[in-house]
């Protein structure tokens, strides 16, 4: 198994959490039609209303750059940008090794 797995944080302007999960939840439903998302889960922060914990998992990177071509999946980033609290940062890029549901 070499499934690559992305994890990160996306911060919203203050007061904009809510909004933004919503967004990302959209985001859920466009990668439907995107080759390879075998998970797409978003995580509210307890400590943090304004913060929105997105966690990925594909079959390779390759389908996870994909799509990001995908027209809809481009639409749901423009939608999200003007609500974030600066350029997203980075999320962690890991090797899927296993374990229950994987």
């Amino acid at each position: 198994m070499k499934k690559y797995l992305l994890h990160g944080k996306l911060k919203a302007k203050s007061g904009k959490g809510t909004e933004l999960s919503t967004i990302l939840l959209e985001a859920a439903q466009t990668l439907t039609a995107a080759k390879g998302c075998d998970l797409y889960a978003i995580a509210k922060d307890q400590a943090d209303p304004d913060s929105v914990w997105v966690t990925e998992i594909w079959e390779s990177k390759e389908d996870h750059d994909n799509s990001l071509k995908l027209d809809s999946v481009k639409a749901v980033i423009m939608k999200a940008m003007p609500i974030l609290d600066g350029m997203p940062q980075k999320g962690q890029e890991l090797e899927v090794l296993g374990g229950l549901g994987v």
